[in-house]
């Protein structure tokens, strides 16, 4: 009996051994990135916003990492959506400012954009929102490594229409002049027109159900989803849903259909399966544009705002979740990004980085919670047509002279959907401690010349590079902008 026994134990576990399976690779995670227009640092709960929440925005930080040195690459729209999108700081393919519908350029379809890089691994691509890289058809996002697109081709400011929602009817004007009625575009072709501010409430709610419908659709294949909203750019727009349910007023109302639209995201994720194998990153494109006011969002406290390079301009939140992988509940004050969110996508999904020379550096260490590392030593804030107006090593920043046409200080902003002035200040020579002075109010360059005089090297190493235009400088590796074929 005991033979037998001994026997019918070897040949159950001879059969076990047979059938058993070498586990399967984990499937190649999916990615969405949901990119923020005009979100300051301080416009989360979980950043300090007051008069309402964003439970969903903040449990993505709760639930993995939130990033609080975390830089857009260039604190104005086309610039910053052509850096995220490429890798690359902004005036190395070509792109400054604003595009606006009169201009024929856009991103040169000779760079390798997000989609195009994923697509090599067999990601299905979507982008439902806010493009601005050109408006023309070579630009748009199908051109551009994307399967799927329905949005608004460039800003939702840029129409004939006045702030309070009234057609513009002065000739002089240069909106009147110069802006069509603001397409949404499906595809390659115009869907329909926005005429008027209920158009711009739609949107938000137009872009999530796209996205949730790309999900359920793609949920058995890997994809990259790319929600860039239109919001909270003015005119700001927001459905019946959460009108009037903010203390803050409209601007809280608009935050909270943001948030009620993350919360859409991560609730298909989960029903389909797919939470655990999708990381999520929540940032903006710039600061706050202060000077709207009640419609404009707050900087938490950090120095001027959008198109200025302090870090009211440029530090913006950032949000990263992917269970399993990223540790729960972690905070990186590392200097980090937008530029770095490609090659780490690239070291992540196990794709080949672009053959043109990129800017960012791959972040996935402290993604996995080693948040000691430094991947990011220097960083260079260029705006304007390719001027370099500071520098930073860690926690240093120099500010180099020159001049700021829409200052926010000492100027009232605007109020209800309208703007404030501008100010114009010139700007000197200036050292800041961003470790004690996150405000920039303390020039502490007669204390530390050694750390002056390393920073300014820097910056040279930059103009050689990238060119400035404050020295007549051009750069040795800028490649040329994409322009539209007559």
């Amino acid at each position: 009996m005991r033979i037998n026994a001994l026997l019918l134990l070897a040949i159950t576990f001879l059969v076990g051994a047979s059938s058993w399976k070498k586990p399967a690779a984990q499937a190649k995670p999916n990615i969405i990135l949901i990119f923020m227009d005009d979100m300051g640092y301080g416009d989360l709960s979980c950043t300090g916003a007051l008069d309402y929440q964003t439970p969903n925005i903040d449990k993505l930080g709760f639930e993995g990492i939130r990033f609080t040195n975390f830089l857009a690459a260039q604190a104005v729209c086309s610039a910053s959506r052509a850096a995220l999108m490429t890798g690359c700081y902004p005036n190395r393919v070509g792109i400054a400012g604003a595009l606006n519908p009169a201009q024929k350029i856009g991103l040169n379809t000779d760079e390798v954009t997000i989609a195009e890089m994923l697509k090599q691994k067999g990601y299905a691509t979507g982008i439902f929102g806010k493009w601005h890289l050109g408006h023309h058809k070579q630009f748009l996002p199908l051109q551009q490594g994307f399967d799927e697109y329905l949005g608004v081709p460039y800003s939702n400011d840029m129409w004939p229409v006045d702030y309070d929602g009234k057609p513009i009817t002065d000739e002089n004007d240069y909106r009147k002049k110069t802006y069509p009625t603001l397409p949404l575009i499906e595809g390659n072709e115009q869907k329909e027109t926005i005429t008027d501010l209920s158009g711009q409430d739609k949107l938000t709610t137009l872009y999530t159900e796209r996205a949730v419908g790309f999900i359920k659709k793609n949920r058995n294949k890997p994809f990259f989803l790319y929600l860039p909203q239109s919001m909270v750019h003015v005119p700001l727009g927001v459905s019946a849903k959460f009108k009037g349910k903010s203390k803050q007023g409209l601007y809280g109302d608009v935050m909270m259909e943001i948030d009620w639209s993350v919360g859409q995201i991560m609730k298909t994720l989960k029903e389909n399966g797919l939470d655990k194998n999708t990381l999520v990153i929540f940032t903006s494109d710039n600061g706050p544009w202060i000077n709207f006011g009640n419609h404009a969002g707050s900087t938490g406290g950090l120095r001027e705002g959008k198109g200025t390079v302090f870090e009211g301009g440029q530090r913006v939140p950032c949000l990263m979740r992917w269970k399993g992988t990223i540790p729960e509940g972690l905070i990186c004050n590392q200097l980090t990004s937008t530029i770095d969110i490609l090659p780490t996508l690239a070291r992540i999904c196990g794709t080949k980085l672009p053959d043109n020379k990129i800017d960012g550096v791959e972040i996935l260490s402290l993604m996995k919670g080693n948040i000691n590392d430094t991947p990011r030593k220097y960083f260079y804030y260029y705006y304007a047509q390719n001027e370099l107006r500071a520098v930073r090593r860690d926690n240093w920043k120099l500010m180099l002279p020159h001049k700021v046409e829409r200052t926010y200080e000492s100027v009232l902003p605007g109020n209800n959907g309208f703007a404030g002035k501008y100010g114009n200040i010139e700007v000197p020579l200036a050292l800041y401690d961003l470790r004690r002075d996150a405000g920039e109010e303390y020039d502490v360059k007669e204390q530390h010349p050694e750390i002056v005089a390393e920073l300014q090297k820097v910056a040279d190493i930059a103009r050689e590079d990238l060119g400035d235009a404050l020295q007549q400088k051009q750069g040795k590796n800028v490649r040329p902008v994409g322009v539209l074929k007559e």
